[in-house]
């Protein structure tokens, strides 16, 4: 497993949960969640799993920021970002989670892939909930806690 996060990032976080392609904390005091991918694929099923499985604790908490960390990808996949985009974002905004910090991998291609991908979604479903939340890219999870 891709271990990117330091401890020290996270020393007031606990684990909700781990599996073979994510590990999740989360912070009730701080109501944030985070999210790790630990490979550098994940097959969409199986984001799919996880994310539900987060999406599970949104509703029973009360949880505001999701920082998601996705630096151990090194392929991308557009149904799964665009299942992501459009259907869990959402459904969390539903339950109160609108400040949302991604950090990406460090290859340049990535991020250029995540805009392409970005534009197209919000051009095919022109109902996006994009204007209702704070996203922002971020280079470390201590950063995505901080703003």
């Amino acid at each position: 497993m891709n271990e990117t996060i330091n401890s020290s990032e996270i020393q007031d976080f606990e684990v909700a949960f781990e599996q073979r392609y994510a590990r999740v904390w989360v912070n009730k005091e701080k109501k944030t969640i985070i999210c790790e991918l630990l490979a550098d694929y994940i097959p969409i099923e199986d984001f799919k799993e996880a994310f539900g499985q987060i999406g599970e604790i949104v509703k029973v908490g009360d949880f505001e920021k999701f920082i998601f960390d996705k630096r151990s990808l090194r392929a991308f996949h557009q149904p799964t970002m665009e299942w992501y985009f459009i259907y869990w974002k959402k459904e969390m905004l539903a339950y109160g989670v609108k400040i949302h910090r991604k950090i990406l991998p460090a290859e340049k291609w990535f991020e250029k892939m995540v805009q392409i991908a970005k534009n197209q979604i919000l051009q095919t479903y022109p109902d996006h909930i994009i204007d209702q939340l704070d996203i922002r890219y971020c280079d470390s999870i201590e950063e995505a806690i901080a703003i």
